[in-house]
């Protein structure tokens, strides 16, 4: 198997991009102060992402809807990891009960 010059320059870049971008952050964060509303913000991220990502599943069938909806109450409520575990077990005894 060979990889491509091109491709694998490609990949070296979007890693170095990603690490310059989380460490730049780490180091930028020292600098600002966040206060109540910021720290609020900040916190809806990853529900926020977790929904974005799985929101085009939502109507492709009975038991993936009835996942979305699991995970976006659990992300309301739980910790991230706890949510996308809660969609894949309802997405999962949905499936077997429901059929897919």
């Amino acid at each position: 198997m060979t990889v491509d010059p091109n491709v694998f320059l490609a990949i070296l870049a979007m890693a170095a991009a990603t690490v310059l971008t989380r460490v730049s952050g780490l180091l930028l964060i020292r600098f600002v102060t966040i206060g109540p509303q910021q720290r609020r913000a900040l916190e809806a991220i990853p529900p926020a992402v977790l929904i974005a990502v799985i929101a085009p599943t939502a109507l492709t069938g009975p038991a993936e809807t009835l996942a979305v909806l699991a995970t976006a109450l659990a992300a309301t409520r739980l910790p991230l990891l706890a949510a996308v575990a809660t969609g894949v077990f309802v997405v999962a005894v949905a499936r077997a009960t429901i059929g897919a």
